[in-house]
């Protein structure tokens, strides 16, 4: 369960870029922030205490026909400071960070970082969604090692992740969604959400389980099929094809800073 918890931590398109170049003879660490919550402007740091290196950045909208926006990186003692534009939740937001001096000046990302935001989740909803989530999980490895080993708990274990699963996952999980990006469910029927398809995904093979195991106590194969397909839904990275808007549809036009 820990492996698959930094797994999730690890990947995804909200994990951040990090990296290194190499300015002024200085070996400068950067962090491009990919996700963004509250109802402040997005905010991109760069810490160099060398008051000669300046920079800026360019933005606009993912998926819309806006022009790139420059603008001046602000310095705070020993931070240079990128504010993007606040968006709604599901908005998305690309930008470069350039750092430069009188001689040079230096891209840091090639690719456009791509940064979704998203609204506030409170952390009453938020911290048991997260519990309930990794408790099923392991509760499914638990129950397929019961079933593999012939051990007589088997069913009582699949009614423990089956309802773990259901609470966190369909419950909990839409009350997360719904405070993040304003629609409790994005994935089938109305959507493509993959963090919502993947939990009914395998909700519905420890349903299968359940029932199974309700009329045979034998047949084993079930708990242990669905919690291999439970592990297989958490190799796929937490927020892919997640919601988002698409400003090429609206045609709009952003309101550029100051």
């Amino acid at each position: 369960m820990l492996s698959f918890s930094i797994y999730q931590r690890l990947t995804g398109p909200t994990k951040p870029m990090y990296g290194s170049v190499s300015f002024q003879n200085n070996e400068i660490s950067y962090k491009l922030i990919r996700t963004w919550g509250g109802d402040s402007p997005a905010r991109i740091e760069i810490k160099n205490s060398n008051s000669e290196l300046a920079g800026y950045y360019y933005y606009k909208r993912f998926k819309s026909y806006d022009e790139w926006d420059t603008l001046s990186m602000l310095r705070d003692g020993d931070l240079l400071i990128a504010e993007l534009p606040q968006l709604p939740p599901a908005g998305k937001m690309m930008y470069h960070i350039v750092l430069l001096d009188e001689f040079k000046e230096v891209l840091l990302n090639k690719e456009p970082a791509v940064l979704r935001y998203k609204g506030h989740v409170p952390l009453l909803i938020l911290i048991p969604h997260i519990i309930f989530m990794f408790l099923a999980m392991l509760l499914s490895m638990r129950t397929g090692f019961e079933a593999l080993f012939i051990r007589k708990n088997t069913y009582v274990f699949t009614i423990l992740t089956l309802a773990f699963l259901f609470v966190g996952g369909l419950i909990l999980g839409p009350i997360v969604q719904k405070y993040a990006f304003g629609a409790y469910w994005t994935g089938w029927p109305l959507g493509h959400d993959l963090t919502d398809n993947k939990t009914v995904f395998a909700f519905v093979f420890w349903l299968i389980a359940f029932f199974v195991l309700r009329k045979n106590r034998q047949k084993r194969f079930w708990p242990v099929f669905a919690a291999a397909m439970l592990l297989a839904v958490y190799l796929v990275p937490h927020s892919v094809l997640g919601s988002e808007i698409d400003y090429t549809a609206e045609n709009q036009i952003i309101e550029t800073q100051e």
